[in-house]
């Protein structure tokens, strides 16, 4: 089936590992797809080596993918998405305005730096009227590159739009359900890295699969907690979004944020623990805005407090977990 038969063209605008993978994933499935790289050198390589040597090494691109440095020529493309880290968002998006694109999906998770505001606001702010969606859910890159199965959710506040753009996503490999949710799941991304981050701690503090599975269970409480006073839908946190998400990143050996996690609690530096990442660890970027959206709405996160203990005020990870287990006995919920 020819892609321009059936589906929109598509344009990816960021070359980094997920950008790549997901660009890969669509060409392979017969959608017409355009990659923008930032840096002219490394799209050139990647035109002729059909590899993305950085971020992707080992994972052939398929031939029918066309990759460019030419900002225009992908930004045009009849569904635009964005696959720049969260801190770029905001300026990604402005640059796009003046192309005045039919439909714009980010891949991003977390908060704008400064503002603190969840990416749904930001491309609202940025790009007025355009129709947006989220596309999120339990991804490692590497494994979409290699053409392994997974699960996503396309969530916009009209339903019927993300209906539409999950279709677009949606292959053999690559199942896309829709979601009108896109607070919930906007929080779900935001909120599951600065948990990842937690459960590498305690993963390299040794304190066991026990230990691990209350963290992540806590931490679903404490993320859908924050949810639900944004007005998000409780079933958002039990899908892929949310648990699914969430359980992927504090277990995966593939995900950067529990990788910085496992490196704070060996005892590494957390500069020395993004730089052996070199790439971007969202988690380090939203543990500060999540506490501080927490505080504004006075709900109680924990977790998050303690990441930020231990990543920005000194707090040693063995003192965060004693003040998490001197905490009040509670019954088990969403208010605990």
């Amino acid at each position: 089936m020819g892609a321009s038969a059936s589906f929109p063209t598509l344009g990816v605008l960021g070359a980094g590992s997920w950008g790549t993978a997901l660009a890969a994933a669509l060409a392979r499935h017969g959608r017409e797809v355009t990659l923008w790289a930032r840096d002219a050198d490394a799209a050139a390589a990647m035109q002729s080596t059909r590899e993305n040597a950085r971020y992707l090494p080992g994972n052939r691109l398929p031939d029918s993918l066309s990759i460019t440095p030419d900002f225009d020529r992908a930004a045009t493309a009849g569904v635009v998405v964005i696959a720049t880290p969260a801190a770029a968002l905001r300026a990604t998006a402005a640059r796009l305005a003046p192309l005045a694109p039919k439909a714009v999906v980010w891949l991003c998770k977390g908060f704008e730096e400064g503002s603190d505001r969840l990416l749904h606001e930001v491309m609202a702010e940025a790009l007025p009227g355009v129709p947006a969606a989220a596309l999120s859910g339990p991804s490692f890159a590497r494994e979409v590159a290699a053409g392994l199965p997974c699960a996503l959710v396309c969530a916009a506040d009209d339903i019927a739009l993300a209906d539409r753009l999950a279709a677009v996503f949606h292959s053999e490999a690559m199942r896309v359900y829709a979601s009108s949710d896109l607070a919930g799941v906007e929080v779900c991304g935001a909120i599951k890295n600065v948990l990842a981050v937690a459960a590498g701690v305690a993963d390299g503090l040794e304190l066991g699969l026990n230990a691990r599975a209350a963290l992540i269970t806590r931490g679903l409480a404490e993320m859908t907690r924050l949810g639900l006073a944004l007005g998000a839908r409780t079933d958002t946190f039990m899908g892929l979004a949310g648990v699914g998400d969430l359980i992927l990143t504090c277990t995966g050996d593939l995900s950067r944020n529990r990788r910085v996690g496992l490196a704070i609690g060996r005892g590494e530096a957390l500069a020395d623990a993004v730089g052996a990442l070199g790439q971007v660890a969202e988690g380090v970027r939203s543990a500060r805005p999540a506490r501080e959206l927490g505080r504004r709405l006075g709900v109680e996160l924990p977790i998050t407090e303690a990441v930020c203990r231990v990543l920005f005020e000194g707090v040693t990870p063995r003192h965060a977990l004693a003040e998490l287990l001197a905490r009040d006995r509670a019954r088990e919920g969403f208010g605990g």
